[in-house]
């Protein structure tokens, strides 16, 4: 098969032909027809994730939408032929997508959302998995409650204020003026950050009193900022917390903090299934026209692989990018 290997860090994708691989228990073989392009992904061909990053030579991608073609002893919820999404390698000692082919552990995947092309359903699975872990699973929305997202437009922030909407909450999400449409269109509320400071915000739309569930998805000041907006006893959960801070506004207000790591079932192990069945639950809410992905229209394929990774951190991106590998 035709794979792009990773041989030193901050260098070019070398095209390789190599074996394909065979499923082993618990596997299935699947036929990669698009590969989903993170942040994270970026960071760990430049050597920047040292807590995810594979030894090289490593093939990077870590999520897929394809269809099985071989399955492995004990699998039993999948067929062959079965169009499937997941977030499914590129970590450690896991084959990434960047390549024709990938035998996956079957926990980590969920039948495709019909409505959706290859392209689209390979954007989902990092940034929807990342939103509901820390949206659903850690700070447990739930009707009424006023919820704060950060960069709301952004990969894992328009998948947090859809599924905010969705459980029934009040959402607002900060932005740049240009994007205020994003969140407009999924009912949110904006939030110039550029020109509301947390006090105003605050204030405006909560009565001062701060909101009970923040999303950060920045870090940095934005992680900051949100010690200052939760609300007494609120919970906060950040996919960006690797900085240095502060504590003290939130622990002043009781607030729960929970650090979200999507990439941790896959290098640990724990957790994989729980994966395979969030996204079978978001497929129903994508076929049923309740979440929709956002996918940059520009074509990518494993020839210009290297510019997918740079548009992911270059501010150029409108929505998820995504390799075409067929």
């Amino acid at each position: 098969m035709k794979a792009l290997f990773t041989n030193t860090y901050e260098s070019d994708f070398v095209t390789t032909e190599t074996e394909k691989p065979t499923p082993k228990k618990g596997e299935v073989l699947v036929k990669i027809h698009a590969s989903g392009v993170n942040p994270i992904d970026n960071k760990i061909r430049l050597g920047l994730s040292p807590y995810a990053s594979p030894v090289l030579p490593a093939i990077l991608g870590t999520d897929l939408a394809g269809v099985i073609e071989e399955i492995g002893e004990g699998i039993t919820d999948f067929t062959i032929g079965d169009e499937v999404y997941g977030l499914a390698g590129g970590v450690l000692g896991l084959q990434g997508t960047l390549a024709e082919y990938t035998a996956v552990d079957a926990s980590l995947l969920a039948k495709k959302p019909k409505n959706l092309s290859m392209k689209e359903a390979a954007g989902v699975p990092l940034v929807l998995l990342t939103a509901w872990e820390g949206l659903i699973d850690r700070a447990k929305v739930a009707e009424g409650d006023k919820v704060l997202v950060h960069a709301g437009a952004g990969g894992v922030g328009h998948m947090v204020v859809q599924l905010a909407k969705i459980f029934g909450a009040d959402v607002f999400a900060t932005v740049s003026s240009q994007k205020t449409d994003i969140v407009k269109s999924y009912g949110a509320t904006p939030i110039d950050y550029k020109t509301t400071t947390v006090e105003e915000y605050v204030n405006q739309y909560t009565d001062g009193k701060g909101f009970d569930i923040i999303y950060d998805t920045v870090g940095g000041q934005s992680f900051d900022d949100s010690l200052k907006a939760i609300r007494h006893y609120g919970q906060i959960s950040s996919c960006y917390a690797f900085g240095t801070h502060t504590l003290a506004p939130g622990s002043l207000r009781n607030a729960s903090i929970h650090g979200v790591f999507v990439l941790r079932p896959m290098i640990g192990g724990e957790g994989r299934q729980h994966h395979g069945e969030i996204l079978k639950e978001a497929a129903k809410l994508i076929e049923d026209g309740k979440l929709k992905p956002i996918i940059d229209s520009r074509k990518f394929t494993l020839d210009n692989a290297i510019d997918a990774h740079k548009a992911v951190s270059d501010g150029s991106a409108n929505g998820k990018i995504v390799i075409d590998i067929i």
